[in-house]
């Protein structure tokens, strides 16, 4: 069982502007989340760590319906504590069409208040920007209805 570490933070509230840090994929390159937003919605998702079951029916949810997603206007971000190598593996292994982020570090999982686990693995919480603001929020994202409940969130907000 994971113990939550003590943290100040506390997610993100629908209304808030979302972090617009710059975050590394796990080809390595510097995405620009701001310029990621302008493009329009995004599911920001956290999981605690690449290639475990929940993660993997996560990514495999958002996987198999991206094409809906995508369609909707979705765009599909995945953050962990992983490194670099463990996110891209986790995407080849699973062809996971979207964005993996490898937030080593933890600032984003930081930058968005979710809560880390043991190990400095995040919680397992979902947000939709839109228009550069948080306008949906799970704080206990289910996996295997991950695309679902961002689209009826999307619908919501429109």
């Amino acid at each position: 069982m994971f113990g939550f570490l003590s943290s100040d933070a506390s997610p993100l509230e629908i209304g808030a502007s979302a972090p617009t840090i710059t975050v590394t994929s796990s080809e390595g390159d510097s995405i620009d989340l701001a310029e990621l937003y302008a493009k329009g919605p995004t599911l920001v998702y956290f999981y605690p760590k690449a290639d475990t079951p929940g993660c993997t029916t996560q990514a495999c949810n958002l996987r198999d319906s991206y094409e809906t997603l995508t369609d909707s206007g979705i765009q599909v971000v995945g953050v962990s504590t992983d490194e670099v190598e463990a996110q891209a593996a986790f995407k080849e292994k699973y062809s996971l069409p979207f964005l993996l982020v490898a937030d080593s570090k933890g600032e984003l999982v930081d930058a968005f208040g979710v809560p880390k686990k043991m190990n400095s693995f995040a919680s397992r919480q979902s947000f939709l920007i839109v228009g550069g603001d948080v306008v949906w929020r799970d704080l206990k994202a289910t996996p295997k209805t991950q695309s679902e409940d961002a689209l009826a969130a999307l619908k919501d907000a429109q």
